[in-house]
């Protein structure tokens, strides 16, 4: 058809190496403007050549001057804009964050460029998540991309983010942030990512910025054969009451017309996701001098429905048809067309489409973050303290606990800096943390009085405070022998009589639906009859036994943390050339404590490669923990449940996750002499190593059974709400058919991607959401939209099906785990089957060119 365009956003544009005049007056006013150069030295600027945007180091955006900064060969600068010459790239920690101050409320433009150069010679480009603030904004996965988006900052500054995936050193080569008007590129909820923004009309070439544009939006050219141009030497006023736009006139000077006069322009792309929301921006203005009885007049459809009143372009006058709110769906095609008595085809002279990106993850109160900036200049704090205090939860500023309440701003409630060095006085605005529970500051060289207001709260039973072996610091807590219990029980019981009656009154409750729940049990059932492992001491193993000065250095004085739970803090570290995994036991998790034995001797008893293998333990003192192989690519609900995520899991790679997590509890149930029984098999509890493999974890709440005749046993319940058998929560009966219910929840959520209870009001189970899906009969309503078809449905209705039998509420109608082996390596040989004979018909078909999608802005190699 011709005056056909599509766009699939494939389009490479000329964006860094573009020729533009030497000579530019520099005259349009910079104010509002931040132009950062990412690896400049310090304290260095310039104006850009091209363009005449003032540019500054990145130093004084950093804390501590993190990352490396590196000079591209001349060979890969030569041509390109000065601000990508230099980038900085960050071989340390897994947050690395800029950290600018701008007027909150405001609408920006904030661009990220990240031009590779091949800087580090090894001829691959590393792939790595750009966050913003406490929220996922993208992924970076190419050589030279941009990143754009329209923002509105609620507070007084933003933190642009790297954070390091596990494939490749993070880097950047500029940032920049523009003022926009209140009035333009306006949404119903979110912000703006770009995704494409075309000059249609050009005639150069060329790609448009500053000067040329006020906001210095980036146009860029876009021809199609079925299309010709036309143009004025006139200026297009944009500076309109009616249009606020402000769009440049050198690209609205230019317009995109059919070469069939009666032909219509039509611009459409195929979305990846059909609920993926666009707001779309056309511009128009008429370039040449049109007759009385020569009109233009134009009509908009979008799939074939109208999309805006026919209108005609105004002379030498910019004009901006836009969506009132998100499109969305499987195709997006739009038709320009002249209508009515038009004598004239139709054009356009420019356009822009945008996706919606919603930033739910709040950001930690304000009032909080200033409180730990204080505390950050205040004491010199070295930790890597670095992005958002408290969000998102994976990255939380060591030594920080923050309660989270739905969509309200993380609050801190937790602050340890014992053991720090601490120098100077006890700052007053410590107190200004109102949800602050307990501070820790023993161990450090603080001198004077403490204030007022936290010995208040200490005294009220508000706040646990920690202040002994400061040996200079006046307070009201002595730390000799006899005087250091007397007068630290004045902060401590307080606090210590809140906390135990919240904990009697919370097991009372629970005490009292358990009640109601099940039948009383005899004096002598109280106990687990099932023998647990032992807790006193630790079985002699060849697995190695490591000091907490080992473990130190095994990670990095803890540098690197990779999880958090229950039992404690995850971080990384290694041993030799081998990465690890440290778990590391809370001081104050006693049932943790208990998990920690059990879960030693357990693992010292069984090996299979589909359980996380132990590489050695910690017990030194006080000090206690677990050291496991590393498993690359974390959790399996993580790759679930993270739809913003730019890997997603073939139904092939889920299938062998399942058997691999079936294998691993096939061998507890009748590999393991005597058997086992997990008790909390869930999705986080499934980990995989940087090939996929599956391997269960987290074996605290597992028990030893009896084999002999595979009774039930009474035991106290245990496990985690939405994967717990309710059949042993009724009857406190426990067998490996707990485990399997367990799993066939975990089986639901790996064809789903849904969550185990819906976040809505109903708290829905997602086991009732699927029997509810399944009567309906349309496989394609139950399994994760964003396989998209590529899956073999006999495949996923046999999976389906174990799964739902997996969930029976009578264990007796439940599959044993080596049943459920078997039939999920038939779900696999059918998918396996579709794909080989998938490849086969593509051989003897013709080949057709496939358009990859992708919303990234590259430059064309010079």
């Amino acid at each position: 058809m011709q005056g056909k365009l599509r766009l699939f956003s494939h389009f490479f544009y000329a964006l860094l190496g573009f020729i533009l005049p030497v000579l530019i007056v520099y005259g349009q006013d910079q104010a509002g403007f931040i132009s950062i150069d990412c690896g400049l030295a310090a304290n260095s600027s310039y104006n850009e050549p091209k363009t005449g945007v003032f540019y500054v180091s990145d130093t004084t955006f950093l804390d501590n001057i993190t990352g490396e900064s590196k000079l591209l060969l001349p060979e890969h600068r030569d041509g390109y804009l000065r601000q990508v010459w230099n980038l900085r790239y960050f071989p340390e920690g897994i947050r690395n964050c800029y950290t600018i101050n701008i007027i909150s409320s405001t609408k920006y433009l904030i661009r990220a460029t990240f031009f590779y150069g091949d800087y580090d010679g090894q001829h691959k480009a590393p792939v790595f998540d750009l966050h913003l603030g406490a929220n996922y904004w993208d992924t970076v996965k190419s050589n030279n991309t941009i990143k754009e988006i329209i923002h509105v900052p609620l507070q007084n500054y933003i933190h642009i983010c790297l954070v390091n995936t596990g494939f490749g050193t993070p880097y950047i080569s500029a940032i920049e942030l523009r003022p926009l008007g209140t009035t333009v590129y306006k949404t119903q909820m979110g912000s703006l990512a770009l995704f494409n923004r075309l000059d249609t009309g050009s005639i150069t070439n060329k790609t448009y910025m500053y000067n040329d544009d006020v906001h210095d939006r980036w146009w860029y050219p876009y021809s199609y054969n079925g299309w010709t141009q036309l143009s004025t030497s006139l200026t297009i006023d944009s500076a309109t009451s009616e249009n606020p736009y402000q769009l440049p006139s050198i690209v609205m000077s230019t317009a995109a017309t059919p070469k069939n006069e009666n032909a219509s322009l039509y611009i459409g792309w195929t979305p990846p996701d059909s609920n993926t929301e666009y707001y779309v921006y056309m511009h128009f203005a008429e370039v040449e001098s049109l007759p009385a009885n020569q009109p233009r007049l134009l009509s908009i459809t979008w799939n074939g429905k109208p999309f805006y009143r026919p209108f005609s372009p105004a002379y030498l006058s910019s004009f901006t048809v836009f969506t009132q709110g998100p499109l969305t769906g499987g195709l997006h095609n739009f038709s320009i067309s002249q209508v009515g008595n038009s004598t004239l085809p139709p054009i356009i002279n420019a356009f822009e489409i945008y996706t919606v990106i919603e930033f739910l993850q709040e950001e930690t109160n304000q009032e909080e973050v200033d409180t730990m900036k204080k505390i950050k200049s205040t004491y010199g704090v070295k930790k890597n303290w670095q992005g958002d205090p408290c969000a998102p939860q994976q990255y939380v500023w060591a030594g920080l606990n923050c309660s989270y309440d739905g969509y309200d701003s993380p609050r801190i409630n937790s602050l340890d800096l014992s053991n720090n060095n601490l120098t100077g006085l006890v700052p007053d605005f410590l107190s200004r943390l109102p949800n602050l529970k307990v501070l820790n500051l023993e161990n450090n060289k603080l001198t004077g009085s403490v204030p007022v207001g936290l010995i208040q709260k200490a005294n009220g039973g508000l706040l646990l405070l920690s202040l002994c072996e400061n040996q200079n610091l006046t307070a009201p807590v002595s730390c000799g022998s006899k005087e250091k219990k007397k007068n630290k029980n004045n902060f401590v019981v307080p606090v210590v009589a809140s906390v135990v009656g919240t904990l009697v009154l919370l097991l009372l409750t629970a005490a009292a639906v358990c009640w109601g729940l099940t039948r009383r049990r005899k004096q002598g059932d109280v106990n687990d009859s099932i023998p647990t492992i032992q807790r006193e001491s630790i079985e002699p193993s060849s697995r190695r036994q490591f000091t907490y000065s080992e473990v130190l250095q095994i990670t990095n004085n803890f540098m690197r943390i990779i999880g958090r739970g229950g039992f404690g803090i995850v971080y990384h570290g290694s041993i030799g050339d081998t990465q690890v995994a440290v778990k590391l036991l809370s001081p104050s998790s006693v049932q943790g404590y208990q998990e920690f034995h059990s879960e030693v001797n357990l693992l010292m008893r069984v090996h299979h490669k589909n359980l996380t293998n132990l590489v050695g333990y910690c017990k030194d003192g006080t000090n206690a923990g677990l050291i496991y192989e590393y498993m690359a690519n974390g959790n399996l609900h993580k790759h679930l449940s993270d739809h913003s995520s730019s890997y997603i899991l073939s139904w092939e790679e889920r299938l062998r996750i399942a058997i691999d997590a079936a294998h691993g509890l096939e061998y507890l149930h009748y590999g393991s002499r005597p058997p086992i029984i997990h008790r909390d098999v869930k999705s986080t509890n499934i980990l995989l190593n940087e090939n996929f493999q599956a391997k269960l974890s987290d074996f605290g709440l597992s028990r030893i059974f009896p084999a002999e005749d595979g009774t039930r046993q009474w035991t106290r319940v245990a496990g985690t709400p939405g994967y717990l058998d309710p059949e042993y929560y009724l009857s406190n009966m426990l067998n490996e058919k707990s485990d399997v219910y367990s799993f066939g929840i975990v089986l639901l959520e790996i064809i789903t991607s849904r969550p185990v209870i819906s976040k809505t009001h109903e708290k829905i189970h997602i086991a009732q959401w699927v029997n509810f899906m399944v009567e309906k009969g349309d496989i394609t309503s139950i399994i994760d939209s964003r396989l998209k078809g590529n899956f073999d449905s006999n495949s996923v209705w046999k999976a389906v099906e174990i799964a739902i039998f997996c969930v029976s509420s009578s264990s007796n109608n439940r599959p044993t785990m080596s049943q459920v082996v078997t039939e999920l390596k038939d779900c696999l040989a059918a998918e396996l089957a579709r794909k080989e004979s998938y490849a086969t018909a593509s051989k003897d078909s013709v080949e057709m060119m496939s358009l990859k999608f992708t919303t990234e802005m590259r430059p064309l190699p010079r």
